[in-house]
């Protein structure tokens, strides 16, 4: 249900975006990275409010280190993926700044404190999202073709977008109480860690819309939206799937996480980065790369779990 409704979602809201004569670009940004993110948005909700910490945080990491690792891992093994130069320079390195004010805020035991995030620290991310938003607005208006081609065909009429739109949040934020309270139970029964449950199991169940189109983008050569969807919905991963539910429910601590898993999300980033800048294109062996780092994590949590 959690993949179906958002593969719905995104197909509706590109159609309502087709109907706004929005550009791709920051349709994957915005529009695409916020659907994708609707599962991990509606787990992350429903971990915090039923104070399971440890899955809020295997959420938010695993879904950051899978996107990039593995994904954008396999769609370059799928199909090398060009990188644009504003998008080396300006996306990317903003990639980079969240993970490291992630790594930054989350490591307090680096301070003498014990791990974990505030209201402040979400309210950090939360900033740090809106200088994004703003900074993708400006990119748009300043940077827009001056003769427009003739704009692709809507799946969707507008008024049943926005139908779809509605009726697909309601059925992810219900299935994600679902995977939440068995996702407890089964990590219960079987005396495994709910960071592991939810590191494997939640997250690569609900990256498979990331997978999907990713993979999709890189064969059909649309490099703007397989490269744009990742940034953005690590970006929303960071600072909204995290940073919105501890702003509403309160901070919290963990002991199951340390600077390793932060310091993964950060490598993913700057890996991201430097394969991209290396060559503007991300080439088949940095893929195979990707997916050995990939690898290299979820062995060490597998084996410390």
């Amino acid at each position: 249900m959690l993949v179906k409704a958002s593969d719905v979602f995104v197909e509706a809201s590109s159609s309502l975006a087709i109907k706004l004569r929005v550009p791709k670009t920051l349709v994957a940004l915005t529009i695409a990275a916020f659907g994708t993110c609707a599962p991990e948005l509606a787990i992350s909700f429903n971990s915090i409010a039923s104070q399971n910490y440890d899955m809020t945080l295997a959420n938010v990491i695993g879904s950051c280190v899978v996107n990039i690792l593995l994904i954008v891992g396999v769609a370059t093994i799928v199909n090398p993926i060009r990188v644009r130069s504003r998008v080396i320079h300006n996306e990317l390195p903003f990639l980079v700044l969240t993970s490291g004010t992630f790594l930054f805020l989350l490591n307090d035991s680096m301070f003498g404190g014990k791990n974990g995030l505030s209201r402040i620290d979400a309210g950090i991310l939360l900033g740090i999202f809106v200088l994004f938003i703003i900074y993708i607005i400006l990119a748009y208006i300043y940077n827009q073709p001056k003769k427009r081609g003739r704009p692709p065909k809507a799946k969707y009429p507008l008024s049943v977008s926005i139908i779809y739109i509605v009726l697909t949040l309601v059925l992810i934020a219900v299935a994600s109480d679902f995977v939440v309270d068995n996702a407890v139970k089964v990590a219960n029964e079987l005396h495994i860690s709910e960071k592991f449950i939810a590191m494997t199991v939640i997250v690569i169940g609900t990256s498979l819309p990331e997978l999907v189109m990713t993979a999709t983008a890189a064969k059909k050569g649309e490099f703007e939206l397989a490269v744009g969807n990742i940034i953005g919905t690590n970006i929303f991963n960071i600072c909204i799937v995290l940073g919105l539910p501890i702003l509403i429910f309160g901070g919290f601590e963990s002991g199951s996480f340390n600077i390793v898993d932060s310091l993964a999300v950060m490598v993913a980033a700057v890996l991201y980065y430097l394969c991209g800048f290396s060559g503007k294109k991300l080439i088949r062996k940095e893929g195979f790369l990707m997916v050995a780092v990939f690898l290299l994590y979820y062995g060490y949590v597998l084996i410390t779990q």
